[in-house]
């Protein structure tokens, strides 16, 4: 396996997040909508208490935290982030991970623009983590994913790859995509950045929120760190942890500022190490002190032995 799997879900969870904290420039601002991916924190502490995707304690919990699922501009982008835990938990199946990403879709009003970008960010990140993504086949296995549909993201992202194959640069890029539909615009350019640098994390996030072409210099900024926070998920996931550099990874442990409704950053790092510990069937005994009595004396733990390759993932 070229990175092991929590690298993976660190990559695509901190390339969600710096990619959403990058100002055109490249300069790092955790300022700026420090709550772009609170929703998947909130899904990612479900998956770790109940070891499933319950959309009763989803709801739960964002009315706990006060976060409204009515759709509006910025919701948008916050839903697909939102939806990242799912992509993650359920990678290793198409078809679970098809049902439950529209599953979780049904917490906030259906929109078929968010839908078919949830399952191809869901689907590209999944092929990262089985290692099974080709940059010459993602397009159409993806469009192949998202089924028929009335958006227009299938013909975009068929335009990406045109773009690709021609070697369009950015500025020809973001020109053909500044238009109407924001969304599936962001989409298309976040498909884009991530397919034409592919195994350079710091160039995919840098061209996802660098605007020089006139016609989207009136992008808000919320617009930029939509781009890179998708254009990161993707790049974190297929480069891992190690792909992102160092000095923006010390820079969140120095300054270890509140991120997305957590404390601290390092809390973030613990949260993740819990949903691949979750994910992997890794068993938590200080969670269940129960399973090591027998008529009510402490025992000492079992000791479980296998033969190799018989404990297999899920």
């Amino acid at each position: 396996m070229r990175y092991s799997p929590i690298s993976r879900f660190k990559g695509t969870l901190l390339g969600a997040l710096l990619g959403g904290s990058l100002a055109p420039g490249g300069k790092v601002q955790f300022e700026s909508y420090p709550d772009l991916g609170r929703m998947a924190v909130l899904g990612i502490q479900s998956l770790i208490a109940l070891g499933r995707l319950d959309l009763d304690d989803w709801i739960e919990r964002q009315q706990k935290k006060s976060l409204h699922s009515a759709a509006t501009d910025d919701i948008s982008i916050k839903i697909i982030i939102a939806t990242l835990p799912v992509a993650l938990f359920f990678h290793e199946n198409p078809i679970k991970l098809r049902q439950n990403l529209l599953r979780v879709l049904k917490i906030w009003e259906d929109d078929p623009v968010v839908r078919d970008g949830t399952l191809a960010v869901g689907y590209a990140i999944a092929l990262a983590l089985t290692e099974k993504l080709d940059p010459l086949t993602l397009i159409p296995q993806t469009i192949s994913f998202i089924g028929e549909t009335p958006t227009s993201i299938p013909k975009k992202l068929l335009r990406v790859q045109n773009l690709l194959e021609q070697g369009a640069g950015l500025s020809t890029t973001q020109a053909e995509f500044a238009k109407e539909e924001k969304l599936s615009n962001t989409i298309a350019i976040a498909f884009y950045c991530f397919l034409s640098t592919l195994e350079d994390f710091r160039l995919t996030v840098l061209q996802a929120t660098h605007n020089d072409n006139s016609q989207v210099q009136d992008a808000t900024l919320l617009s930029s760190q939509a781009t890179g926070a998708i254009t990161g998920a993707l790049s974190g996931a297929y480069n891992g942890t190690g792909g992102i550099p160092v000095n923006w990874q010390v820079l969140l442990l120095q300054r270890n500022s509140p991120v997305w409704g957590l404390t601290s950053f390092s809390q973030m790092l613990e949260l993740t190490d819990a949903f691949v510990a979750v994910w992997s069937g890794v068993y938590n005994l200080t969670l269940n002190p129960r399973e090591l009595t027998e008529d009510g004396c402490e025992v000492a733990p079992l000791s479980i032995y296998a033969a190799p390759r018989v404990i297999r993932s899920r």
